[in-house]
């Protein structure tokens, strides 16, 4: 390839589609009660990333130059990126939920020379000194060309000439993408150029999604594959900081109105959704899919999809900062096991192997035992989109990554799993969070589905007290209580939920927590660490044999 550069996509759109529709940012609501957005074509959005390039060349950014990019989702995120991409900078995408220490201690780690931000980051870097003593280039992110588009979306004044996407190779850095740090600190995920493009590539065959389709992206940063794919992004009315408080009617009104044909979003934002649909007696019928992912769907959700979706189907696609996308699996083809959840099958140009699990570095391929179908283990994958480093962790890449003898890298997912002998993949939970009792080990989803089936413990999660290899094991629902003889009683039902099953038959000791802690981003993983730390500090219900 003579140009690996990601942002040449969004010139081939622009030349292919100019006067297609790229983004529509909204901006009240009409005296009908209609949603009412500003919209830009491609050529527009082509051109705002123009004069974008302008100003961080004026600024004297250069090719190489990190950049930390704390502007709002929408126009600014996509327009910003994409000409740091042009110029051959390295956007750096930190999400600012995960809380303002850990944030610092990612600025300072990954040491950005350039910071592109709004006024509120910009003061935020001024007391935060420390952590951003290595930023030498201030660049606001007030829009350049937006706010010269009027209101049906016509440019007025000229549109800036487009600056060609700068030549880069398959292997040249793209960006630094923080992990959500769920299970861990947050860690800058190196992504090169050629990932990206393998990234578009795979997601764009695996779904079969096409140019001129409407996408309504939940999760910010999935809204910067739009341009290369062609699609029109619809930004939601959503606060990223908070997705857990989203508006599902405002969300609603939004498909209906744009008939948007594709959205991302975690299982606890479609959750609401499908609540909402059900509620209202709403369908959503101009929905060819929805990609549902950041945690395992449960089920209810599964058995929903069809009713609000009457022409379209759920997806779940598995994967990581690291490593996406791996697998899929749809409402159509999910099967069901006592072992875990259903991933489905890889996508194509992705291997997949499970591996013995082992807590230390593997680095190369000879000291992995690779098992059989049906054994859990650690899940591993191959592909043209797994990264190859995290950002300045030498030892969490050394943890991370294994190199087999033809020097191809595999990435350990942090996930156990099995592989069954149809070569379907199922999650059985995150490595760091199994509990190792004396009597062996007990994975959490196993555990957790068989207490799902009470009402009160459809969100619940398995934890270990006291010491690896002599942990109790405890199951956390996340209920309110009004007293303990309530307490009790619900300890005993789940008690007798898990008597019979051989995962969860040793497992007494109950909590109940009013609002589970879970990650900011998809606001669905749950931090069940943090949820032992909890435990350790409170009294269990145990219950009686």
């Amino acid at each position: 390839m003579s140009n690996a550069n990601i942002a040449r996509h969004l010139a081939a759109m622009a030349a292919a589609q100019p006067d297609a529709c790229a983004l529509k940012i909204p901006r009240g609501r009409t005296a009908k009660g209609r949603i009412d957005y500003l919209a830009l074509t491609f050529a527009q959005l082509d051109a705002e990333v123009a004069a974008w390039q302008e100003k961080l060349a004026a600024a004297g950014v250069k090719p190489g130059d990190r950049t930390l990019v704390m502007v709002k989702p929408g126009l600014p995120l996509i327009a910003a990126v994409f000409a740091l991409f042009r110029e051959e900078a390295v956007p750096v995408i930190i999400d600012p939920g995960m809380g303002l220490s850990s944030f610092a201690a990612c600025v300072a780690r990954t040491q950005p020379r350039v910071l592109l931000g709004i006024p509120l980051a910009q003061v935020v870097s001024r007391v935060m000194r420390k952590s951003f003593r290595s930023v030498e280039v201030r660049i606001g992110a007030s829009p350049s060309l937006t706010a010269r588009v009027n209101k049906v979306g016509a440019a007025s004044p000229p549109l800036p000439r487009r600056r060609d996407a700068a030549s880069t190779t398959s292997d040249t850095l793209a960006a630094i993408v923080f992990t959500s740090g769920s299970t861990g600190a947050p860690k800058g995920v190196c992504y090169e150029h050629g990932m990206f493009d393998a990234q578009v590539r795979m997601i764009r065959d695996t779904y079969d999604i096409q140019p001129g389709e409407i996408d309504l992206p939940m999760l910010p940063i999935f809204a910067l594959f739009n341009p290369a794919l062609g699609l029109t992004t619809v930004v939601p009315e959503i606060d990223p900081r908070r997705p857990a408080t989203v508006d599902p009617a405002r969300i609603v009104q939004t498909i209906l109105q744009e008939g948007v044909t594709n959205s991302f979003g975690s299982p606890t934002l479609w959750r609401i959704v499908s609540e909402y649909c059900a509620r209202t007696k709403t369908t959503l019928p101009s929905l060819k899919r929805v990609l549902c992912a950041g945690a395992p769907v449960p089920d209810a959700l599964w058995q929903a999809s069809p009713r609000f979706l009457p022409n379209g189907e759920l997806h779940s696609p598995y994967g990581a900062t690291e490593s996406l996308p791996v697998a899929t699996v749809g409402a159509s083809t999910r099967a069901h096991s006592p072992l875990g959840s259903a991933l489905g099958r890889p996508v194509s140009g992705v291997d997949v192997k499970i591996i013995a699990i082992s807590d230390g570095p593997i680095a190369r391929w000879a000291d992995a035992t690779e098992l059989e179908p049906g054994q859990i283990g650690e899940i591993i994958v191959r592909g043209p989109m797994v990264t190859r480093s995290y950002d300045h962790l030498p030892e969490a890449t050394q943890a991370a990554k294994i190199t087999d003898d033809q020097g191809r890298i595999w990435h350990r997912m942090g996930d156990c799993g099995l592989r069954d002998p149809e070569g379907r993949l199922w999650f059985c939970g995150r490595k760091a969070e199994r509990v190792q009792t004396a009597q062996g080990t007990l994975q959490t989803e196993p555990c957790e589905q068989t207490f799902r089936r009470h009402a009160r413990a459809r969100r619940c999660a398995l934890i270990g007290l006291g010491g690896t290899g002599a942990q109790i094991p405890a199951l956390v629902a996340e209920t309110s209580l009004t007293g303990r003889t309530e307490g009790a009683a619900l300890a005993a039902e789940l008690r007798s939920l898990g008597r019979d099953n051989p995962w969860t038959r040793d497992i007494r000791h109950f909590y109940f927590h009013p609002h589970f802690p879970v990650d900011v981003r998809h606001n669905a993983k749950i931090h069940r660490l943090t949820l032992s730390r909890w435990a350790a500090r409170n009294r269990p219900f145990v219950a009686a044999d």
